[in-house]
């Protein structure tokens, strides 16, 4: 196993104290490899691909049990194993997080502007904060106090957002175009940090393009990875690069900075994980088709 790998198994047993990072390993998890599929998983092999990974059975018991009451899972008994089930509320969670992974960057943009305005009380500040979360993670940046824009058309996404924490009376919702007196490029400046968002895309770059470029030498000498190795690395791959959407706002071609690194990163992250899935899917599959005591 080399360095990076040690690196990643170190950071789990460092964090998998707090239940809700290893409840963000095990849906990074189940995101890549059950989502559309059969959506259940034998306990015993999620126990044995999060070992994989350097945590212990008791950590992952602990957030199962967390998942469970949140109803994103839940679990069934056949004898003496089990089996643990994505819920509706499981997959709707995962699949709206895979959508925005693997969004494509948009090359025709109409010119419109989406904007979500707001005013919580400050007795709804929990709400607020659970609003700002999900509007951040659909790519919203803060223009101003209680006012967050995108240039994308998020509108079904928000109406369940707004269902789900009840926040009509709250939130109003318009779309249209952006009259000045300021340039778009003056917009996106104050609402989001892309030159922060620059440098952790540099920094993904110089962590994985040295993994990407050994594995095509692997299989060019071919000496493929061992599956188990390739199934680590995917993982590791997949979790620090699903972060970036709470960041990158995944803004149109024309109002990008020439040459953006982020779409470096993101093809990056795309050949990687593809080539990384010839030998960890079918890892993972063979091991999700057997009940594991």
């Amino acid at each position: 196993m080399n360095p990076e790998q040690d690196n990643g198994r170190q950071e789990v047993v460092l964090k998998q104290s707090l239940p809700v990072r290893t409840q963000f390993l095990i849906f990074t998890l189940l995101g890549d490899y059950m989502l559309g599929k059969s959506n259940r998983i034998w306990t015993g092999t999620l126990l044995r691909l999060m070992e994989s990974l350097g945590v212990s059975h008791q950590a992952v018991r602990s957030a199962l049990s967390r998942m469970t009451r949140k109803g994103w899972i839940r679990s069934e008994r056949h004898g003496r194993l089990s089996q643990h089930i994505l819920t509706t509320q499981g997959q709707q969670l995962l699949a709206r997080g895979q959508s925005r992974i693997f969004e494509q960057t948009t090359t025709d943009w109409d010119g419109r502007w989406h904007l979500v305005i707001y005013s919580l009380p400050e007795k709804n500040r929990d709400l607020r904060h659970d609003l700002r979360t999900q509007l951040a993670w659909l790519g919203f940046g803060q223009l101003a106090t209680g006012i967050w824009i995108s240039p994308h058309d998020r509108s079904p996404a928000l109406q369940a957002i707004i269902s789900d924490l009840n926040l009509q009376g709250f939130v109003d919702l318009f779309s249209g175009g952006y009259l000045g007196p300021a340039q778009a490029s003056d917009l996106i400046q104050r609402s989001w940090n892309l030159e922060l968002l620059a440098g952790q895309y540099r920094a993904f770059i110089q962590r994985f393009q040295p993994q990407h470029q050994a594995l095509l030498q692997q299989i060019k000498d071919n000496l493929p990875p061992a599956p188990e190795e390739a199934f680590v690395q995917r993982f590791w791959l997949t979790h620090s690069f699903q972060s970036f959407p709470l960041r990158d706002p995944n803004l149109p071609l024309e109002l990008l900075p020439r040459d953006w690194v982020g779409t470096t990163a993101r093809q990056l992250f795309e050949d990687h994980h593809r080539l990384l899935g010839r030998y960890a899917t079918p890892f993972v599959d063979d091991l999700l088709a057997q009940p594991a005591k």
